[in-house]
C-alpha cells in the first residue's frame, strides 16, 4: 500500500491544490458530519448513488446485512454506464435525494461542491491512511476515496503459455515478461492472431466496443496515456494532471502511437472494425471469458464481470495485466495505469441525522469485519484505509495491480483523466474515434477534432 501511494502521490496531492485555486472562489453552502456518537433510528433509510455497475449485485448484498446488523435501511440506486453525471443530477433535485454520492477528482468536486458534507470529524477520515489523497477545501474535507485502481491490457496467461509453446510461432518471445515495448507487443499481437486458430481463439482482442456509453475505455482509458506524456512535458508542472488542469490546449502530440495501439486492437479482433458500434464492454468482457479472446484493455474491476460470465472458462489465477505501450522512448519503465476518481461524498442538503447515518455506513464498510469481507473477497478493492492495511487480496486483478506497484524501476502511469474538461470532450472523442475505426475519418481529421473539442471545452 505504500508504495502504491507513493507511486500516484504525486498525482493525488493536486485535490488539495485544485479545491482550493479554483477560478470559481464561492465558498461551499455545507455542513459539518460530526463524529459518529449516536445509533440511528431504525426505521431510517440512506440512499447510496453508486457509480459501478459492474457491482451493482454485491451493493445490493452489502445493503441487506447492514440492515441484519444495525436496522438501518440502504436504498442503492445504480446509474447507467456513463450515465452518472445525468443521473446524479436528476436524482439529487428528487425530495428524498442520494445521501451518498461520488464525485470525481477535483472536477467532479467544482460541479457538486455546494452539496459535499465536511467530513473531516468523521470516522471515516479518520481512517484515511494518507490524508492528502482527500479532497480538501475550505479548512473542511468534502470528498474521500475508497478505491486505488488500475488498468491495462488484460491478458490470459493459459492462451499466452500455448502460443510461446508453438514451435512455428513468428517471434522470438518466450514468455510475457520478454515484452515491454510496443514494437515487441505488436509482434506477438500480430503473431498470436496469425495461429488464432492453434491457440482455439476468434482474435486476440475482445471487441473494441463503441455502443453509446460504451467508450470510456478508449476516448477516457487509452486517452489518458498519450495525454500524460504530453502534460508530462509541461515545464510549470511536476504533475501531469495539474498541467491538464492548466492547459488550454492538447496538441495531442503522440498521436501515433494512440492510433498504433488502437489500430491493433481494432485489426487483430473478434469482432470487425466496421462492426464495433453495437458492441458493448459486457459483449468484449463475455468474449474474454468464455475464450474467444485472449487480451482486453480494462481494469482492476472486471474480474467481478468476468467471474459471473455463464460457461467462464477463464481461471482466476491465469488473468494477468500489462502495460498500455504505445512506443515512448521510456516505456521499458512504465508501469499499468494507477489512480482513483472515485471519491465518496456525503450530502449536505439532507438532515444531520442522515448524513451521521451515512457516514456510519461508510465507516461501517471498511472497518467491520463483514463490511471488510465484501470489499476484499467480493468488491476486489484496493483501498487506502488502515483498518484494510493487511488485508489478503482474493480478486486476481487486484493482485495484479499490487504486483505491477511493486516492481522495481516501474513508474505507474497517473490518472490524468481526471482532468479532461467535462464530458461532451470525451463524447467528442468517442464520435470520432468511431468513424475512424469505420472508414469515414482519416487520422488526420481525429487529430484534429480532439485538439479543438479541448480547445473549445476549455474556453467554455
Amino acid at each position: 500500500m505504500k508504495k502504491i501511494t507513493a507511486a500516484i502521490l504525486s498525482l493525488l496531492i493536486l485535490v488539495s491544490f485544485a479545491a482550493c485555486g479554483t477560478k470559481n472562489p464561492t465558498t461551499p453552502n455545507n455542513t459539518t458530519v460530526q463524529n459518529q456518537s449516536q445509533t440511528p433510528a431504525k426505521n431510517t433509510e440512506i440512499y447510496f448513488l453508486n457509480f459501478k455497475p459492474e457491482v451493482a449485485d454485491i451493493y445490493d448484498a452489502i445493503a441487506d446485512d447492514y440492515k441484519k446488523e444495525t436496522g438501518v435501511s440502504v436504498k442503492v440506486v445504480t446509474a447507467a454506464s456513463d450515465t452518472y453525471e445525468q443521473t446524479l443530477t436528476s436524482e439529487i433535485a428528487k425530495k428524498n435525494p442520494p445521501t451518498i454520492f461520488q464525485i470525481n477528482g477535483p472536477v467532479g468536486y467544482e460541479n457538486w461542491k455546494n452539496y459535499c458534507a465536511d467530513l473531516k470529524q468523521t470516522k471515516l477520515y479518520s481512517i484515511l491512511s494518507d490524508k492528502s489523497l482527500a479532497i480538501t477545501g475550505e479548512g473542511g474535507v468534502y470528498g474521500i476515496p475508497y478505491v486505488l485502481e488500475g488498468y491495462g491490457i488484460i491478458y490470459n496467461e493459459e492462451i499466452t503459455d500455448k502460443y510461446f509453446a508453438l514451435k512455428n510461432r513468428g517471434t522470438t518471445l518466450r514468455s510475457m515478461n520478454d515484452v515491454n515495448s510496443f514494437k515487441e507487443f505488436k509482434a506477438l499481437v500480430e503473431d498470436m492472431q496469425k495461429h488464432r486458430q492453434e491457440l482455439g481463439i476468434e482474435g486476440v482482442f475482445a471487441s473494441t466496443s463503441f455502443a453509446p456509453g460504451n467508450q470510456w475505455r478508449w476516448n477516457t482509458h487509452l486517452l489518458n496515456v498519450p495525454f500524460h506524456l504530453e502534460m508530462a512535458e509541461n515545464q510549470n508542472y511536476d504533475n501531469s494532471t495539474l498541467a491538464g488542469l492548466a492547459s488550454e490546449e492538447f496538441t495531442f502530440k503522440y498521436s501515433e502511437g494512440f492510433r498504433g495501439i488502437f489500430d491493433l486492437y481494432l485489426d487483430n479482433s473478434v469482432t470487425d472494425r466496421k462492426l464495433i458500434g453495437s458492441k458493448s464492454v459486457n459483449d468484449s468482457m463475455a468474449e474474454f471469458a468464455l475464450g474467444k479472446a485472449a487480451m482486453v484493455q480494462n481494469g482492476s474491476w472486471a474480474y467481478s464481470e468476468i467471474s459471473k460470465v455463464d460457461g467462464n472458462t477463464v481461471k482466476a489465477d491465469k488473468i494477468k495485466m500489462l502495460p498500455i505501450y504505445i512506443g515512448d522512448q521510456n516505456e521499458g519503465q512504465q508501469g499499468i495505469c494507477i489512480g482513483t476518481e472515485n471519491y465518496l461524498a456525503v450530502n449536505s442538503k439532507v438532515s444531520e441525522e442522515l448524513q451521521t447515518a451515512s457516514a456510519d455506513f461508510l465507516y461501517w464498510l471498511f472497518s467491520s469485519e463483514t463490511g471488510k469481507r465484501y470489499v476484499t473477497e467480493e468488491l476486489g478493492f484496493v483501498t487506502p484505509f488502515e483498518t484494510l492495511r493487511d488485508a489478503e487480496m482474493t480478486d486476481p486483478l487486484a493482485r495484479e495491480v499490487l504486483r505491477w506497484s511493486n516492481e522495481d524501476n516501474i513508474t505507474a502511469v497517473p490518472w490524468a483523466f481526471t482532468s479532461f474538461p467535462g464530458t461532451t470532450f470525451k463524447d467528442e472523442v468517442g464520435s470520432a474515434l468511431l468513424e475512424y475505426a469505420q472508414g469515414t475519418k482519416n487520422w488526420d481529421q481525429v487529430k484534429t477534432q480532439i485538439s479543438s473539442s479541448w480547445k473549445s471545452a476549455r474556453a467554455q
